[in-house]
């Protein structure tokens, strides 16, 4: 009986929470925040019962209801010719579900009307959404803002530096929106408060136009406000000291589709749909619940043999338990062994610092990479650990996928998938391989290298510094497109973390920040100096590591001939022989992004999210590069070294007239062997 009464007051429970939970998830009208509503006069005392009246009046019924505003989230359409034109706009801001934009929407084409009952254009703001008219499509004289009265507690000047930066990735990340998506959203710390930020722009916005518009409303943030809303035409910003958009991801406004009011229907119809939805879905919640409760009833009552949670041999129960909340597959042992041909040199791929790579087929037919980490390596356990923890919850086309793992005593093997074409350094760094590489290619690989950085350093999930960066760290797929791998080195960051300190240094010479080689300090930046070295080897068919004069002596590398070349105004010394063929700007224009990435000073180096803009928004101006790092390496290209003191080296201002006879000479033995 005891057990009954707190079986229903369990569910009793569980009941309230879900109606809370669902009237939060399904909101009515009157939850919905109205902003701000701008008009447009134009002096037309004959809008009233004339044409365009009609025209609009039949937009706006219609708004709500529009196939392109539930799949996509925003509307444009434009009803009628000439003086008579009526254009429309409607968007959704962030993740609001489909049912709650529509109920705005459907709210705000009766809210325009009051507002602006005999204007040429109008505008009305919610914090759900936005809808404006307008006879000439132009809707740039819509703009208001509203700031929150309260300032910070803390350092002022600290809080607004922070909202910046903030509002600044977010306009990157928005303008490299696609043509039904331009947002960005997130978080920074701030002292003691934390700040959270959203902007958006129409889709159909160039990201030109996009970033322009975010860029004038970023303008009016001067003062350590709390909060602030700002509404332009084209595009939204808003941040504030309380979250107040969905904290996942993968929302949009294209879920949830429901049925919309048909045109003409009047703003009742919102509520009673609200109010439907709200009835049928606490009913199913409710009985939902009951279910849930007593299988979980039943579940508790049997024991889970300890057994079943332990993997034989291996005390990785931490890790197995990450690895199975993302999905990650493991192998049976036996069944690599077999894809692999029991790891036979004929299959082997090649060998790395940390174990050899093999080529396999499993019994289905797909072919996989297995990564065979060597049994004797100090570091076998905390790499295993560290690259399955991290590469499993990486999901971007730019990043080498891992399908799973497998664990039998002192083996551990990571199987990723296959990618045919190997690494690029089999092709760039090679005289008749790189003649595949055209430029369209090459370029294709810097962006797409662009991107899968850009995702660890600030989009995925966790925030990750990769550490060896370099070209046989980049994969291609059949066409060509780059994989970034091995994430053994990688190192997980804390979201308002600038820069850490390691005491061991590990990494490849030639793609080494500076600060990283001497002090042990590495950030996002330093991986953007290793992708500053990719892009100029690439461009060159160079490598920086290995750069010598007629008689095999080391006496200059790739970053100082480059940087020589571009001081003299002659960048296009540096582009392989392969490519020329005139003066390609956009080639010349990458050089100069290489320069700006290994900049010495850490600080001068771009992030990873301004140099995808750089490289996808031509007419963009690039800053001037100053000097590079230039370091003098040694023949061992891998280091695992607890030492700083690297032999540094800053080349004499008697060889400055060297650089250009080294390198061409240099090219042309390549070209023309003996």
């Amino acid at each position: 009986m005891m057990e009954i009464i707190r079986t229903w007051k369990t569910l009793i429970f569980l009941y309230t929470v879900l109606l809370t939970l669902m009237i939060y998830i399904h909101p009515t009208i009157s939850q919905l925040d109205f902003a701000k509503s701008s008009c447009q006069d134009a002096g037309n005392s004959n809008i009233l019962n004339s044409t365009y009246q009609k025209n609009l009046e039949s937009l706006l019924s219609s708004v709500s209801s529009d196939p392109q505003l539930i799949n996509y989230g925003f509307y444009n359409l434009t009803v009628g010719e000439e003086a008579e034109r009526v254009n429309a706009i409607a968007l959704c801001i962030g993740d609001t579900s489909t049912e709650r934009c529509r109920i705005c929407v459907d709210e705000s084409s009766w809210k325009i009307l009051e507002d602006c009952p005999s204007e040429n254009g109008g505008i009305v703001w919610y914090n759900q959404c936005l809808l404006g008219y307008s006879g000439s499509g132009n809707y740039d004289w819509g703009r208001e803002s509203i700031f929150n009265g309260n300032k910070a507690s803390t350092n002022r000047d600290k809080f607004v530096e922070a909202v910046k930066r903030l509002m600044g990735r977010l306009r990157v990340e928005a303008a490299l929106g696609n043509s039904t998506r331009k947002m960005g959203k997130g978080e920074i710390s701030a002292g003691n408060e934390t700040v959270y930020g959203l902007v958006q722009c129409m889709p159909e916005m160039s990201s030109g136009d996009c970033d322009n518009c975010i860029g004038e409303g970023l303008a009016l943030i001067s003062e350590a406000r709390m909060g602030a809303r700002i509404f332009r035409g084209g595009c939204v910003l808003r941040y504030e000291n309380y979250i107040f958009f969905k904290p996942t991801a993968n929302a949009s406004p294209s879920s949830s589709p429901l049925p919309g009011p048909t045109p003409g229907s009047k703003r009742g119809k919102g509520k009673t749909t609200a109010i439907i939805v709200i009835i049928v879905s606490i009913l199913s919640i409710v009985i939902l619940s009951i279910a849930i409760y007593f299988v979980l009833l039943m579940k508790r009552r049997k024991k889970i043999p300890s057994d079943e949670i332990q993997i034989k041999g291996i005390a990785f129960q931490e890790a197995t338990s990450e690895i199975s909340n993302v999905e990650a597959i493991q192998f049976d042992f036996e069944t690599i062994k077999v894809a692999t041909n029991e790891f036979s040199d004929k299959n082997k791929l090649g060998q790395g610092g940390f174990g050899a790579v093999y080529r396999g087929k499993l019994s289905n037919g797909q072919d996989i990479a297995v990564k065979r980490l060597s049994r004797d390596s100090n570091q076998g356990d905390l790499e295993f650990k560290n690259e399955v923890l991290v590469v499993a919850k990486l999901q971007h086309r730019n990043l080498v996928k891992l399908l799973g793992f497998s664990l039998d005593g002192n083996e551990r093997l990571l199987i990723y998938e296959f990618l045919p074409n190997a690494s690029l350094d089999h092709f760039i760094f090679d005289i008749v391989k790189r003649t595949l590489l055209d430029w369209k290619t090459r370029y294709r690989i810097i962006n797409g290298i662009a991107r899968g950085l850009l995702y660890l350093h600030e989009d995925s999930r966790i925030r990750i510094v990769h550490r060896d960066l370099k070209a046989s760290n980049i994969l291609l797929d059949g066409q060509m497109n780059p994989k970034i791998a091995d994430f053994g080195m990688a190192r997980l960051f804390k979201l308002d973390e600038t820069r850490c300190h390691t005491q061991k240094i590990v990494g490849t010479y030639g793609y080494m920040a500076p600060e990283y080689a001497y002090h042990g300090e590495f950030s996002p930046k330093s991986d953007v100096f290793s992708f500053g070295v990719l892009i100029l080897e690439i461009i060159s068919g160079e490598k920086n590591i290995d750069f010598c004069n007629n008689n095999g002596e080391r006496d200059v590398d790739l970053l100082n001939f480059a940087w020589k070349s571009w001081r003299e105004g002659k960048p296009e010394n540096v582009i392989d022989e392969i490519l020329i063929s005139g003066t390609n700007v956009e080639m010349i224009r990458c050089i100069q992004i290489g320069l700006l990435c290994v900049q010495e000073n850490v600080v001068d180096r771009p992030t990873m999210a301004a140099i995808v803009l750089m490289l996808n928004n031509f007419p963009i101006t690039l800053s001037l590069p100053s000097k590079p790092a230039f370091l003098l390496y040694s023949t061992n290209n891998d280091v695992y070294s607890n030492s700083h003191n690297f032999p540094t080296a800053t080349l004499p201002a008697s060889q400055n007239a060297r650089l250009r006879e080294i390198f061409m000479s240099r090219r042309r033995q390549q070209q023309h062997p003996p």
